[in-house]
């Protein structure tokens, strides 16, 4: 199926991740019992790492690998690779790990491990329970097969000139026992032009598909204007020109395709140091799309930065590029992590340029879950990783406080993308949308992850700002709950922090709906304490979407 939208009587957000991953397992974290009761407030939030600081942490991990596999009860076959580390203020590293077994990369074999300052191992969170062992590395089909049927299975999903360029030799563990398998990317172009990059993994003994994947993470949707207003972008003169290069967000830049769908494009300038009109023109070489890419670019940097501390997309202090004018009357917008890189169309007669705001937020919040927890786009981890970029997406637009575009717990208001002035998802009561999800069910993951994203949107909302009624920068609010309780709410701020704490060092590529609660819970352990109001919140939220 194409990931760049689901429909039901309407087009929806539409995003798929790009990670390798598995199937729904739920995930868990051994902590001691003074971590869960002694946390002073605030002291696990990450504490700002230098480049070479994070650097030097990277590499004493992995000079360590081989002992902290033992350590936690590794086979003898089994690496570790270091993905990513993350540090609190209280000295606590949390370090995310990719496996190896017999030198083959295991999908769905993630985990993270988490240290006190004294060095001691405070507990482990994995994606996959289960031992990592296959019984033969020898494959029963040729790598040759494994590929052509991973074409035909993209062609059968409706992806348009599809290719692949080979199938390699993978362990896959992500939906129970670990078996020899193979990893196919196809590529070339999905049905309406957006680039496809199709994971798709076969079982090495019996050629079956065992699970695919888009690689491409998209947003869907029209506007009639501009949303921003006039705002303040960062440029760099060359010459007598001034180019849209960001060198204070680690030099993102913005190019214009100029209706190609490959390459870079054209680097942005200026010869005034004004870019754009305030309104949006059919021309390919117009500049106002372009200055709202830059923005969107700019507030979600700083979101992430004034919030969690965290440099950029990847927390290394690179910044990413925003292409704009992509193909002809592409009514769509993707991020894209084999390129680092956010894209956006023009929309319907190329005058409806897909750079909101909250788009642009939501869209690179996606490319911070696959670069932290790598959320599976399926299931009920696909509806936590679309839920993760719509409270992101929130973060962002309430931090840049426009007066144009003012914060507010609706996705997709601007953009007016069903035409009669409603946003496509509400996170006070989700079903208003018509197929989102209030409250968990042992079916609601077999819901487009658009709406199945429900829950998750519904409990950040209880967490934030409570139940009932309210009226919250001129918008009326009355969120209900599962049991009838009511909810009192701690505050946007301090549920952020929980959310991206869980995020970044609790949850893995299989975490589901009742995982994501222990993830938070031990979030708000770890920063608050578990006594605490805020961890009581998290529990009472929970409950209110019913999910125990």
């Amino acid at each position: 199926m194409s990931p760049l939208y689901a429909r039901q009587k309407r087009t929806t957000l539409a995003i798929a991740t790009a990670v390798a991953a598995g199937a729904l397992l739920a995930t868990g974290v051994t902590t001691s019992a003074t971590a869960q009761t002694s946390a002073k407030p605030l002291a696990a939030a990450p504490t700002t790492l230098s480049a070479a600081a994070r650097t030097t942490l990277i590499q004493q991990a992995q000079a360590g690998a081989a002992g902290t596999a033992r350590a936690i009860g590794l086979g003898a076959q089994e690496k570790l690779v270091v993905k990513d580390v993350v540090k609190d203020v209280d000295g606590t590293v949390h370090t995310r790990y990719e496996r190896t077994y017999a030198g083959l990369p295991v999908l769905g074999g993630d985990l993270i491990v988490h240290t006190a300052k004294s060095g001691r191992t405070e507990g482990v969170t994995k994606a996959a329970k289960s031992a990592i062992k296959v019984a033969s590395l020898k494959p029963q089909i040729t790598a040759a097969k494994a590929e052509k049927q991973a074409v035909s299975a993209a062609k059968t999903l409706g992806s348009a000139k599809t290719t692949a360029d080979g199938a390699r030799k993978v362990i896959w563990a992500g939906s129970g026992k670990p078996v020899l398998a193979f990893e196919t990317v196809v590529g070339g172009l999905q049905d309406d032009g957006t680039p496809n990059r199709l994971h798709v993994i076969t079982d090495a003994a019996t050629g079956k598909k065992l699970y695919e994947y888009q690689g491409i993470e998209n947003a869907t949707g029209t506007g009639k204007t501009l949303y921003s207003g006039t705002v303040s972008l960062n440029s760099t003169l060359s010459g007598s020109t001034y180019q849209l290069t960001d060198g204070a967000r680690g030099g993102h830049k913005t190019y214009n395709l100029a209706r190609r769908t490959s390459g870079k494009g054209t680097l942005v300038a200026s010869s005034s140091n004004v870019f754009g009109t305030g309104t949006a023109s059919s021309s390919s070489s117009d500049q106002t799309a372009a200055a709202d890419a830059a923005y969107g670019a700019a507030e979600t940097w700083d979101f992430y930065k004034s919030s969690f501390g965290r440099s950029g997309i990847k927390n290394d202090g690179v910044g990413a590029y925003s292409r704009v004018h992509y193909g002809n009357a592409y009514v769509n917008a993707f991020w894209d992590d084999s390129c680092f890189c956010m894209t956006y169309g023009d929309g319907e007669g190329n005058v409806d340029p897909l750079t909101s705001l909250d788009v642009a937020g939501h869209e690179m919040s996606h490319g911070v879950t696959s670069n932290t927890a790598g959320l599976n786009y399926s299931g009920e981890s696909g509806g936590l990783n679309e839920a993760t970029s719509d409270i992101f997406g929130t973060g962002v637009e309430f931090f840049a406080n426009n007066s144009s575009d003012v914060g507010d717990y609706l996705i997709g208001e601007k953009i007016d993308i069903n035409g009669d002035g409603t946003p496509l998802r509400y996170m006070d009561k989700p079903s208003k949308d018509g197929g989102s999800a209030d409250y968990w069910s042992s079916t609601v993951g077999n819901k487009d992850v658009h709406y199945s994203s429900g829950v998750a949107n519904h409990f950040f909302y209880l967490l934030a700002e409570g139940s009932g009624s309210k009226t919250i920068n001129g918008v009326t609010y009355n969120s209900p709950t599962s049991n009838g309780s009511t909810v009192t709410g701690i505050g946007r701020a301090k549920a952020l922090q929980i959310w991206y704490k869980a995020l970044t060092t609790y949850m893995t590529s299989t975490t589901n709906y009742k995982a994501a609660r222990t993830a938070t819970l031990n979030a708000a352990s770890a920063l608050y304490g578990s006594t605490s109001t805020e961890y009581k919140a998290v529990a009472a939220a929970w409950s209110a979407v019913n999910v125990a």
